[in-house]
């Protein structure tokens, strides 16, 4: 799961059960909501980005947003509302917002915010991430009156991914690294970005990397002697705007140098924000997907 459980949930009587209402299916299981909410406020961003793709306002945006793609928001025209971990309840309290949307780094402020408006986790309800963010964006979009924004860009994904899969079938073993600062660190199947091996179709080098939070600690020996076909790599102190080393920074080593994936020129370098923050928002999972097109079909 791309985030820890969470029980216990807190609505609002205004997420009623009504036979018109809109079903969004939520961490902890389908919640109806009797009408579109007019002020609506995200604590996530992989859903800011999906409402933004749709073509949904926000009435207030966290500080900082972390999302390039995002940036437009902050405009000066809404609201600071917090950061993704901790709310401005005084801010949230006077947008008297109908919806406020939580996720799995809010999710310990949820019993808080849903005294001040309804809150919903629209964490990812499942592992599948193709399905959480098709099923989210079609939810959404149903939700807001949105629906054919909603169908476009949801074929677009789906298409994509196939294209995508067909692509990265036999093309060679990948693995997934992390550079925080100096430090390196994999990921493989089952962890936090195991759906680039499950969903994006990329054969996994490791099969038993440790599941940790930030990944399996290795050294450039490691990344040598492994040797992948293709490395993904994503720089977790770009994401989160922190100081120290790039990647191609921390990468420029001989040893890493001399890896296939290096040699061939099979190095893709993920946008940050998109593969880390907004996860799994549909214009950021197409993000990703679209470059890892570019970056599999110019090695046929």
């Amino acid at each position: 799961m791309f985030g820890a459980v969470f029980k216990g949930v807190a609505l609002s009587a205004c997420l009623s059960t009504a036979a018109m209402a809109t079903e969004l299916t939520t961490f902890s299981g389908p919640v109806s909501i009797a009408e579109p909410p007019k002020t609506v406020i995200s604590y996530d961003l992989g859903v800011l980005d999906t409402l933004t793709a749709l073509g949904v306002d926000v009435a207030g945006i966290t500080d900082p947003l972390l999302v390039p793609a995002l940036g437009g928001l902050d405009d000066g025209s809404r609201v600071k509302i917090g950061t993704l971990f901790e709310p401005d309840f005084e801010q949230v309290f006077a947008l008297k917002p109908d919806l406020i949307i939580a996720g799995p780094r809010s999710r310990a402020q949820i019993d808080a915010l849903a005294k001040i408006a309804p809150t919903v986790d629209l964490s990812p309800f499942s592992e599948d991430i193709e399905e959480v963010v098709l099923t989210q964006t079609r939810e959404l979009g149903a939700l807001f009156g949105k629906e054919a924004k909603a169908a476009e860009l949801t074929d677009h994904l789906s298409r994509s991914l196939d294209e995508l899969r067909g692509l990265t079938n036999g093309a060679g073993k990948g693995l997934i690294v992390m550079t925080n600062g100096p430090k390196l660190s994999v990921f493989g199947p089952g962890s936090r970005f195991g759906w680039v091996h499950a969903t994006l179709g990329v054969e996994p080098l490791i099969a038993d990397v440790e599941a940790q939070t930030h990944g399996e600690a290795i050294s450039f020996e490691f990344l040598h002697e492994a040797n992948p076909d293709w490395l993904i790599i994503f720089d977790r102190t770009r994401a989160t705007r922190g100081d120290g080393p790039t990647a191609d920074e921390t990468l420029d080593n001989e040893l890493v140098a001399r890896t296939t994936a290096m040699q061939k020129g099979q190095v893709i370098y993920v946008h940050p924000a998109d593969f880390y923050i907004a996860t799994t928002g549909v214009r950021s999972l197409q993000d990703t997907v679209d470059q890892f097109i570019d970056a599999f079909r110019a090695a046929q």
